[in-house]
Parts: structure tokens; C-alpha cells; sequence
């Protein structure tokens, strides 16, 4: 199946744990497409798919991913180093805030392409460096993120599948058809008549200091993910270690509690840009490449955008090939506007802070 495909880089490896599963073929009889699927969309994604992997836009340029590694690392020191030299007062507080905010952001787009398994070609190292990246420099449990991201590309905004929209109802309520369902049953959580007004001061701010925060310590001590978690005392020992020699306690709980805010907010904007405008419902089963399109638009590319938002402006091909290194999404971009152009399907586009007022 195309999601398999999709997900799987060395399908030899796995065909050898699919094995001891498989208990028969399908009947002769049976058809390979089920109705929902759109037959002739099927049959020109995976043409796109063989076109994709001849033109060698899933090998990854390790250069790139170094040199983004070593920019993470250099503003991570000087976050530090900041402090060291000009002192804690007011001026190099906020610097040092700053800086380290950007290399914890970036950090978080890197583990992203670890995670997914898009930067080495040997699937071992992408793991062993997602550890190094999502625990070490994030303090967050790399399994944690996999389990509950892969849920999130395989049913992106299908209602109770993706983990991405779980605040429905309890927070906001989501989705055109959702929101109507809920208020013919009348059902009521929050005032979400002001939420587009609430979002400012919940969501952005908060998810990564309060839920984030406790929601991977939570997994990794209830799933045993113990390398995880070791991984993840790294951080915290590395952390109040070297600031807690320059800030009093204090002042050391505003400066992680403040830059774990200002990373929230970034992430989270950038984050929901792609999605939350987008269709949200129960899933419907549609083909791959229906489930992806129908749920994701894409931002206008720049090399700022591209850098601030870690390529995800290119959500739609992230989507579409997702062990693909973000580095090559603006070479297939135009054989997937293609694609959609042939089959009706709208391919949205848009500017940067269109896109964030669209989640408003």
C-alpha cells in the first residue's frame, strides 16, 4: 500500500517482521481498490512516486543536515556564553533567551528529519541521532514524538486518528462540520465563541511548558522507554548544571519556563499553519494521496520562510513523501502541482502571514 511505501526506507528489513504476520493472500476475487479510492489519482501517484525515486530526491545531501547540526550547536553555545561574558542583567538575559529559543526551534525542525528518518540512509544512525537532537538538546522523548507524529501522517486531521487535533472538543472546536456536529448536540467545553480570542494566550504559549512537558515524561515512564528517558535526564542535568552556576534559582526557572514559551509559540503557529484551516472530519478512507491533499496547504517558499518554519512550508510534499530530505521539496513541488491540476485537486499556497491568519 502507498502509505507503507510512503513510510518504510529499507522495505527489505521490514519485509522480514512482516513475514511472521502474514497469514494469507487476498482472494482472487477481491479487489485491490477499494471504492472510496480514487483509482486513476492512485495510479499517477505512484507513477510519481517511481519518478521521484529515479530522479534520486529521497537521497539526502548529509552536508546540509551537518551544517544545520553545527548552526544549532553554535547558537546553543553562545546562549550560554552570553551570560558568561556580559552578565545577567536585563539586556544579555533577553539576548541569551533569544538565541537559545532559535537554536531550540531548529533543533526541533533537525529531529523532525531524524524522526522521520530523512538524513542518514542507514535507518540506525537517523535513530541514534534523533536521540542525540529530541533528548539530549530538547529534553523530549524521541519514541514519544514518533509514536504520536506517525499517527499524525498517517490520518492527518481525521478526527480520533490524529493525535494533532485531540483539543477537539476539549479546548476548540475544530473543522466546519465537526463544530456543527458538536452544536447539534450541543455539547459545550470552553466559550468557543471567543476562542479565535483565547488561541493567544492557551495554545502557542503554553503547549510546550505545561502539556509537552509532562505528556513525554508520561509516555516514556508508561511505555518503558528507558534509553529515553536517560537521554532526556541529559538535558536537565546539562542545563541547571551550566546556567545554575550563572543564574540564581529564580532567575533560572523564568529563563527555562520563558524560552520553553517563546518555543512553544513558534513551533506551534508554524506547526498548525499547514492543517488547522484545512478539512478536519471523521476519516473518510480515502486513497493516500487524497488523505494528504485534502488535509494540507503549503506556504510561499523564501529562504527565510524556509528556515523559520524548517521547510514545512512545503507541507504538501513533506506529506506526500515523507522520508524525503527537505532540501529537495522544491524540486518535486512542481510535479505535485501537476498532479493536482490533472485531477481537480486544489494546491494551496500562500503567503507566510496569510497562512497564520488563517489559523485565527
Amino acid at each position: 500500500q502507498d502509505a507503507f511505501v510512503a513510510f518504510h526506507v529499507n522495505k527489505v528489513l521490514v519485509s522480514k517482521y512482516l513475514k511472521s504476520l502474514q497469514i494469507g493472500e487476498l482472494a482472487p476475487d477481491q479487489p485491490s481498490i477499494e471504492p472510496t479510492k480514487n483509482k486513476m489519482l492512485v495510479k499517477d501517484f505512484r507513477e510519481l512516486r517511481a519518478t521521484v525515486e529515479k530522479m534520486g530526491l529521497l537521497e539526502p545531501n548529509q552536508l546540509f543536515f551537518f551544517l544545520h547540526l553545527a548552526h544549532i550547536l553554535l547558537l546553543d553555545t553562545a546562549a550560554w556564553l552570553i551570560l558568561f561574558y556580559f552578565g545577567t542583567s536585563l539586556m544579555p538575559f533577553i539576548v541569551s533567551l533569544l538565541v537559545l529559543t532559535i537554536s531550540q526551534v531548529q533543533a526541533s525542525w533537525l529531529q523532525h528529519d531524524l524522526g522521520h528518518l530523512s538524513v542518514f540512509r542507514k535507518t540506525k544512525w537517523n535513530h541514534l541521532l534523533h536521540k542525540f537532537v529530541m533528548c539530549h538538546l530538547l529534553g523530549a522523548s524521541a519514541k514519544w514524538w514518533t509514536l504520536l507524529h506517525s499517527q499524525h501522517h498517517a490520518k492527518p486531521n481525521c478526527f480520533q486518528k490524529d493525535p494533532d487535533i485531540d483539543m477537539h472538543p476539549f479546548l476548540f472546536t475544530l473543522g466546519k462540520k465537526l463544530s456543527v456536529e458538536l452544536g447539534i448536540k450541543k455539547k459545550k467545553y470552553m466559550p468557543y465563541n471567543h476562542q479565535h480570542k483565547y488561541f493567544f494566550i492557551t495554545l502557542p504559549p503554553l503547549l510546550f511548558p505545561t502539556y509537552f512537558q509532562c505528556h513525554t515524561f508520561y509516555i516514556a515512564y508508561t511505555k518503558r522507554y528507558w534509553a529515553d528517558l536517560a537521554w532526556m535526564l541529559t538535558f536537565y542535568i546539562r542545563f541547571f548544571f551550566t546556567y545554575g552556576a550563572l543564574l540564581e534559582i529564580k532567575s533560572l526557572l523564568a529563563y527555562f519556563f520563558i524560552f520553553r514559551m517563546l518555543e512553544s509559540s513558534w513551533f506551534v503557529w508554524v506547526s498548525q499553519m499547514n492543517h488547522i484551516p484545512m478539512d478536519i472530519y471523521y476519516d473518510n478512507n480515502l486513497d493516500w494521496a487524497s488523505t494528504q491533499l485534502q488535509a494540507t496547504c503549503n506556504v510561499e517558499q523564501s529562504l527565510f520562510n524556509d528556515w523559520f518554519t524548517g521547510h514545512l512550508n512545503f507541507q504538501i510534499e513533506h506529506h506526500l513523501f515523507p522520508t524525503m530530505p527537505r532540501h529537495n521539496y522544491w524540486k518535486v513541488a512542481p510535479l505535485v502541482k501537476s498532479l493536482c491540476a490533472k485531477h481537480g485537486i486544489e494546491y494551496q499556497c500562500k503567503p507566510l502571514l496569510t497562512a497564520f491568519a488563517d489559523i485565527v
